[in-house]
């Protein structure tokens, strides 16, 4: 490693003099850490840093095996990366080349662990996911948004164990598959220190944790999610919480940790930023995002940040509030890379010593042994899930149906799957039939990808993997009119990187660009079934209990009336894939851009 100042200060003198008698080989052994033999009448110098190794991932969202090399979600870089076993492989030989160097190591996680996920995980509430995060030495995690997917409830059951009492195959999910075996929960501890009871004041999870290596060195963790959850969570996920600024609520555990021994903090937040070139995961070209933000704000005596939520990677060094360079950094998603972090701590005062601190990602590559451990674990839950999993739901006659949008920000996929909501008959009550869809994009998670044409069940499940349920609702022409301009505004705007455009079915309309937020709709464009809008007259609509509830900035739909729950969200795409089978996608000519 690099000399620090005190480094030097000790080197002067007589004490150099006497590394020399010993032998320039030995001065350099022991520069860099390593062990050297001094005759009886030198003495031992007394180690003035203590190097740590700290691991990370962040935004696995239960993808245990491996994803296609060809998609985004299986490379980096064009270099296939990811999975469970390989992953497992990786962090061992990663400790193991630590320890040969004297150095002791802890692995940790900034969110979105679980949620989101393929069905091998999802269709047993992601306990094989917990299972193996905890098989690979996982020790302390953040929440994420997508940790509250299933409620805070089933949350808290991921860290303690147990099982549901959901019947065998209850929505396409089953705890506890295996009699045999019940879920033990997590082995890592969850921290959630900006997530409160609302009655109570207290912390969902501990707040922080301070791990105490043996030589006495302290390092304290603060976990934290993103303080918008509550915005893009389904509201009765997370009903009965509230949360907090993570700016502020890391700030005043700073004294509470140093009052503990904790000079080194290190923070675990589930918020990131987008670096300019997506590429660079191991640098950090002009980031941008709230990562940014938070740093700046965030306590001087906090000596590294590892961020998530964005899945993007980046090695960052930022300057604190006092102007001090910190570590910031991101795993990207899916396993794919691991931040390798080398905390030096000064062992005189306790604190990182942030000059010699370095990080590097690394990827997941697939060129090592798969860990034994993990593939038994993913073939059982493959060999459990595989009757629900491969069943055969209908045909495309194209090799995907993308979720990539065009210029009016509207994808085949979107169009696809509103088209499915439209047409499922759960929703209709007391005659009511919808004759409007909207769907949320950030909830199509990947495209529809047929093998020789066929769609299997598993493959729609990756597309909507959040078991949603449907819901009819009344809304009035000005309703509508103010949630289309939500697209556009509030959280979702005023600039076009955070325009949040709702797939639709049964309504068209042209939005302009350049016109100013909550006026970009065209005035007189929107049409239903072919007819112009009325502000009047209320229509049938049906959309994700997610977005009912307000979710993604589009509370206009918490002020519709008459909600009528229906069915889950994959079950109508997956019986509209088989009644319109085979299945061609249709043009994207729904919304427009014009003037």
């Amino acid at each position: 490693m690099a000399f620090t100042g005190r480094d030097k200060t000790w080197l002067r003198g007589r004490r150099v003099a006497g590394l020399l008698a010993a032998g320039t080989a030995a001065a350099l052994a022991l520069a860099t850490g390593g062990t050297v033999t001094q005759a009886a009448t030198t003495a031992k110098p007394t180690p003035t840093h203590t190097q740590i190794q700290l691991l990370a991932i962040n935004d696995f969202h239960g993808n245990l095996a491996p994803n296609s090399p060809t998609s985004s979600s299986g490379n980096v870089n064009g270099t296939p990366a990811g999975g469970a076993e390989f992953l497992a492989t990786h962090l061992k030989q990663m400790r193991a080349a630590a320890a040969a160097k004297g150095q002791q190591s802890v692995t940790v996680a900034a969110g979105d662990l679980i949620g989101a996920s393929p069905l091998l995980s999802a269709a047993f509430h992601d306990e094989p996911t917990i299972e193996a995060l905890s098989g690979m030495g996982l020790e302390v995690a953040s929440v994420g948004n997508h940790e509250f997917d299933e409620g805070w409830r089933e949350l808290l059951r991921m860290q303690t164990g147990g099982c549901l009492p959901d019947g065998d195959g209850q929505n396409n999910q089953n705890s506890c598959p295996d009699p045999q075996t019940p879920f033990q929960g997590a082995k890592f501890k969850y921290l959630s220190a900006n997530v409160f009871f609302e009655n109570t004041q207290k912390t969902l999870f501990a707040p922080y944790k301070i791990k105490t290596f043996k030589d006495g060195r302290k390092v304290a963790f603060i976990g934290m999610t993103l303080e918008n959850t509550p915005n893009i969570v389904t509201k009765s996920g997370v009903e009965g919480l509230t949360f907090t600024d993570e700016i502020e609520t890391a700030n005043k555990l700073v004294p509470i940790l140093k009052k503990k021994g904790a000079e080194s903090i290190v923070v675990l937040l589930h918020e990131g930023g987008f670096p300019a070139d997506p590429r660079a995961y191991n640098s950090c070209p002009g980031i941008s995002g709230p990562i940014v933000d938070i740093n700046a704000g965030l306590d001087p005596e906090i000596d590294a940040i590892i961020s998530g939520h964005t899945h993007q990677g980046y090695n960052c060094t930022l300057q604190d509030k006092a102007g001090q360079p910190r570590l910031v950094t991101s795993a990207s998603s899916f396993g794919k890379l691991v931040t390798e972090v080398r905390l030096s701590i000064d062992n005189k005062t306790g604190d990182v010593d942030r000059a010699n601190t370095v990080a590097s990602n690394q990827i997941v590559t697939q060129d090592v042994r798969r860990d034994p451990r993990t593939s038994a674990l993913i073939t059982k839950y493959q060999d459990l899930v595989a009757p629900i999993s491969n069943k055969v739901i209908g045909h495309i006659t194209t090799p995907t149906v993308s979720r990539t949008a065009d210029g009016s920000l509207e994808s085949p996929l979107g169009n696809l799957i509103a088209d499915a909501q439209l047409a499922d008959t759960s929703t209709v009550t007391d005659g009511k039939i919808p004759v409007v869809a909207f769907m949320n994009p950030g909830g199509i998670r990947e495209h529809l990808v047929s093998n020789g044409g066929e769609v299997t069940f598993g493959a729609a499940f990756t597309v909507q993997p959040f078991n949603n349920y449907l819901v009819s609702m009344d809304m009035t022409g000005t309703q509508i009119k103010a949630l289309l301009e939500q697209q556009f505004s509030g959280v979702n705007g005023p600039e076009a990187p955070k325009f949040k455009v709702l797939q639709v079915a049964g309504i068209t309309y042209t939005w302009n660009p350049a016109a100013a937020a909550g006026s970009k709709v065209v005035p007189g464009s929107i049409k239903i079934a072919g007819q112009p809008l009325v502000d009047g007259t209320t229509y049938r609509i049906v959309t994700n209990n997610f977005l009912s509830d307000g979710g993604d900035g589009f509370p206009a739909f918490t002020t519709a009336t008459n909600k009528f729950f229906g069915g889950l969200d994959i079950d109508a795409f997956a019986n509209y894939l088989t009644a319109h089978d085979p299945y061609t996608p249709v043009p994207t000519n729904r919304i427009s851009v014009g003037s």
